[in-house]
């Protein structure tokens, strides 16, 4: 996000430097301090009240999950780039479950600090997996357009077998885990029987669902 001086605000608004204080205490342009005390403005809130037509950057995102799947990637970034010519083009191979792949955290971090107005993507699980609406939620809120152009072809089914392949895997695992301390586990609850009486129906409900979480 890009920040003017209060002498560089008022060229653009070609007002007084003393207007920017009086508009900023009516609420009508809002300004940051420096750590050294320092105003600074927001350069697209001044160019918006300057009435400065703004400038939209889009941005083009595709993904796949393995390097065996270049083709399918390929098909995605001319996809894109036939819609979307202008447009800066990003492409990832990083599975859709994965939230801490780099360029998709990158994007992120550019929408919240105002440097994409659109983002553009084939289909929702070429940017997440699960989570797709609190993605648009935040392109929402930093005022991003987020677009979606729904082409089920540039959707490859052999990556949503292998997402579902690992999910089943994660969930396996941890259910292994519990097993391996199930024993261990209905001791302690028989102790707490023991000790303070505690219903027994509830104990073995307890067990049972340990043994399934």
């Amino acid at each position: 996000m890009e920040h003017v001086t209060p002498k560089e605000a008022a060229k653009i608004l070609g007002v007084h430097v003393s207007s920017l204080r009086r508009w900023e205490n009516e609420g009508k342009l809002k300004a940051i301090r420096t750590p050294g005390g320092q105003r600074r403005f927001i350069l697209s809130e001044v160019e918006k009240v300057a009435g400065v037509p703004r400038t939209i950057r889009i941005v083009c995102y595709g993904r796949v999950s393995t390097h065996s799947q270049q083709d399918d990637l390929q098909r995605q970034l001319e996809h894109l780039r036939y819609s979307y010519p202008e447009a800066e083009v990003i492409s990832e191979v990083g599975s859709g479950l994965n939230f801490k792949r780099k360029k998709f955290l990158a994007i992120l971090e550019r929408i919240i600090d105002g440097d994409i107005q659109r983002l553009v993507i084939a289909h929702p699980d070429r940017l997440v997996r699960f989570g797709f609406e609190l993605v648009k939620w935040l392109c929402t809120k930093f005022e991003c357009e987020l677009v979606v152009l729904n082409d089920r072809k540039l959707s490859p089914e052999q990556e949503l077998v292998q997402d579902m392949l690992s999910i089943i895997h994660c969930f396996s695992s941890r259910l292994y885990g519990l097993r391996k301390y199930k024993s261990t586990i209905k001791e302690d609850l028989q102790k707490e029987v023991t000790v303070q009486g505690i219903d027994k129906a509830v104990t073995e409900q307890c067990i049972e669902n340990q043994a399934i979480s």
